[in-house]
């Protein structure tokens, strides 16, 4: 897994949590459900960068 898209990754399943926290605190289940949806986007990014390593050795 490469370094950037590893970072990439990662941040974008921190920025999804945090997202998805503040609007479920806030009451706004729109945009909590744009938190998961990008949360679970960094998370298959993640999976997916992990298979190509496998492969690629």
């Amino acid at each position: 897994m490469s370094a950037s898209e590893k970072i990439k990754a990662r941040a974008e399943q921190v920025v999804g949590k945090t997202v998805k926290k503040a609007a479920h605190v806030l009451g706004n289940r729109t945009t909590e459900a744009k938190g998961t949806a990008l949360e679970a986007r960094g998370k298959a990014r993640a999976a997916k960068e992990k298979g190509k390593d496998f492969f690629d050795h």
